[in-house]
């Protein structure tokens, strides 16, 4: 039976009689934002015997937008050893609806908008190029659009792994790979 939703302000009064919150989003979106005593867990590593979970009598999921929590209902409901819920809208709603949040930003950005921006600056200059002063320039977003149904059809993307070695991103994936405040291994 897939998961119920909560309203951020049913989940907020779960939590004071200590339901456990488990953000299910990748190591870089946590560590620059997250929702204060949330516990990180990625979807891929949730289960009944995580020790987020082990002790838990009531778990609230959430990601960002809700979007993944809502998709992953039915395999968070199997992976879940006690009562649980879905944050209904995530943590874009629990902002909305003017709860805490705990911000970093010395954090750069999650690596899948930086793909977006970086791709999309090339894809909008190469079209910028290409349109005034070399048709040979279309080639540039020609090639990120490849790029894209590539990675959309075998889960590799070059651009993610190349903005992965930026230095930027080589210091805070050393930090965000340890267990931070509130994560656990």
């Amino acid at each position: 039976m897939p998961l119920s939703s909560l309203s951020p302000l049913d989940a907020q009064a779960l939590l004071a009689r200590g339901a456990i919150l488990i953000d299910i989003r990748d190591a870089d979106e946590y560590a620059r934002e997250h929702i204060p005593g949330s516990r990180h867990v990625p979807l891929a590593q949730v289960d009944p015997t995580h020790p987020a979970a082990r002790d838990a009598r009531v778990l609230i999921y959430h990601c960002r937008s809700g979007n993944r929590s809502h998709l992953s209902r039915q395999q968070l409901a199997e992976r879940s050893a006690c009562e649980a819920y879905v944050l209904e809208g995530g943590l874009d709603a629990w902002k909305r609806a003017g709860l805490p949040v705990a911000r970093d930003a010395r954090q750069p950005l999650e690596l899948q908008r930086q793909v977006q921006i970086a791709a999309g600056a090339l894809i909008l200059l190469g079209t910028l190029l290409g349109v005034t002063v070399s048709p040979w320039l279309l080639a540039v977003p020609a090639f990120f659009g490849a790029g894209f149904v590539f990675a959309g059809l075998t889960g590799f993307c070059g651009l993610a792994r190349l903005l992965l070695k930026m230095p930027w991103n080589r210091k805070s994936m050393a930090v965000s790979s340890r267990p931070s405040q509130g994560a656990l291994p």
